[in-house]
Parts: C-alpha cells; sequence; structure tokens
C-alpha cells in the first residue's frame, strides 16, 4: 500500500487482518440485541438483583470483562461495559459482534456543547473522528453516520415514552484533557452538541462488521463556557428510577425492537 505524510490516513480496506475475531472467538447461543453501556452501577444491580448471568468474560492486561444475559419482561438480551476510550472500545465490541450479537444500543455520558441541552437526551446521528480508532475501519473522512434503523428504533422508543430528545452530532476526542476553547469552538461551528470518547469507533466498526449500532447520551458536564461545569444529573429520580436507569431501560427498549 503507499505511504502517506501522516499513518492515520494509510486505511488498508482489506477485511482480513493477521488476527481475526471471527477466527480467534467462536459464537456462542447467544441474544441478538445487546446494549453497550458505560454505566456500572446498573451492571451490578442487575446482576445482585440475580437479573443478569455471565455468560463469557474477555481478557485484557487490565482484567476480566464480563458478558452478561439478561432476561426481563420484552425478552433476553446481552450487556457489558465497553471501557473508556476508542480502542478498548473497539476491541471489545468486536469480540462481541464474533460472539454472535447483532444489534447494538449504546448508552452513556457525554459532555455538552451547548448548555440549553442539559435536560434532553441526545441521539447521535453522526460523530466527528477526532480520534484514532475509526479510521483503521473506514477510509478518511470527517464523521462516521450511526445506522439509520437504530435511530429510527430509538426515536420511536422515546416519542412512546414522551421523553425529550435533539437528533445531534457528537465529537469523539481520545484526550479529554486538551479539549482546548478553540478546538470547542470549532466543533461548535460543525454542528457538534456533545463531545464523548467512543462513538466515532464504535459506528466505524459497526459498519464495518456489518451490524446495527445506536446511541443515546445525556448531558453529565458543560464544556461550552469560559470554565467546566459538572452538572451530574444522578439525584433525580423518573418513575422511581434515576436517570442512568431510565435510559438504560429505554436503551433496551429500543434494542429489542430491532
Amino acid at each position: 500500500m503507499l505511504k502517506k505524510k501522516f499513518p492515520i490516513l494509510e486505511f488498508d480496506p482489506n477485511q482480513k487482518a493477521l488476527l481475526n475475531p471471527s477466527e480467534l472467538i467462536k459464537p456462542i447461543d447467544i441474544p441478538k440485541a445487546c446494549i453497550i453501556t458505560f454505566f456500572q452501577e446498573i451492571i451490578d444491580k442487575l446482576v445482585k438483583d440475580g437479573k443478569a448471568r455471565v455468560i463469557d468474560i474477555e481478557h485484557s492486561e487490565i482484567g476480566e470483562h464480563p458478558i452478561y444475559e439478561v432476561i426481563n419482561e420484552g425478552g433476553k438480551f446481552v450487556m457489558f461495559h465497553c471501557g473508556l476510550g476508542a480502542p478498548l472500545s473497539a476491541a471489545l465490541f468486536e469480540y462481541v459482534i464474533a460472539l454472535g450479537c447483532k444489534n447494538f444500543i449504546v448508552c452513556g455520558s457525554s459532555g455538552l456543547l451547548d448548555k440549553s441541552l442539559k435536560d434532553f437526551l441526545l441521539i447521535p446521528v453522526s460523530a466527528v473522528r477526532d480520534e484514532g480508532t475509526s479510521y483503521h475501519y473506514l477510509p478518511p473522512s470527517r464523521e462516521v453516520e450511526a445506522n439509520a434503523k437504530a435511530i429510527e428504533a430509538i426515536e420511536k422508543t422515546l416519542k412512546k415514552h414522551n421523553v425529550k430528545y435533539i437528533l445531534s452530532k457528537t465529537w469523539t476526542t481520545d484526550a479529554f484533557y486538551r479539549e482546548t476553547p478553540a478546538k470547542i469552538a470549532l466543533r461548535k461551528e460543525e454542528g457538534c452538541s456533545t463531545v464523548e470518547m467512543e462513538a466515532a469507533a464504535l459506528f466505524a466498526v459497526a459498519n464495518f462488521r456489518g451490524v446495527i449500532i445506536g446511541q443515546i447520551l445525556y448531558g453529565s458536564d458543560d464544556v461550552s463556557g469560559d470554565e467546566w461545569s459538572n452538572f451530574f444529573q444522578l439525584e433525580k429520580k423518573y418513575a422511581g428510577m434515576t436517570l442512568r436507569e431510565r435510559i438504560f431501560w429505554l436503551a433496551v427498549e429500543a434494542c429489542l425492537l430491532l
């Protein structure tokens, strides 16, 4: 392949790498629907209540990464915590795809580039690729899109429950300590409402592997002003659930629609 000025631009479309998930990881009897969540306290609660069981474990240098099966009224689904940052999230995503899951909804938090959106859920339709992982799965481009079918399922679910939401663009970065005022201003100019660390990579992996993925975000902090402001909304209750619990179960409902 041709050498480029910058290594990150040297995309190789060859589907076969030296290490291929399908050769290393064998499919198991597993539900097709999967929730990728950053809400560890919800995973812990489901395990404690006996509603989730470990069906597989991936291992890395930082320890074990359990994959869970959950059975609820709407049906069975898989869930796992994908870690923090694009590389680890993409690797664990690859693992679960290889196990046999096909439909994915991600639920997590984000920084807001527009403080007025703090009472809305944010549904990314695309992500600005300001990270490195996605460039190993797709040719260089400014953005990567979420799956339209997943977005439709999320919208249908949120409308059913009268939840306020915004279709948005997110900014995926590898370095949250390098969200400078100039970069924040640039991302706002191109239409980004949120900033996080995984969406672009997850969307790219899904595109490359031919699976469905969408995401639900809420604003946990504000990066739109002169100073960072943390406004975690964990204490709010919605029908007896925390905000994060509510988002999780909305994600489950949307995922099962797929």
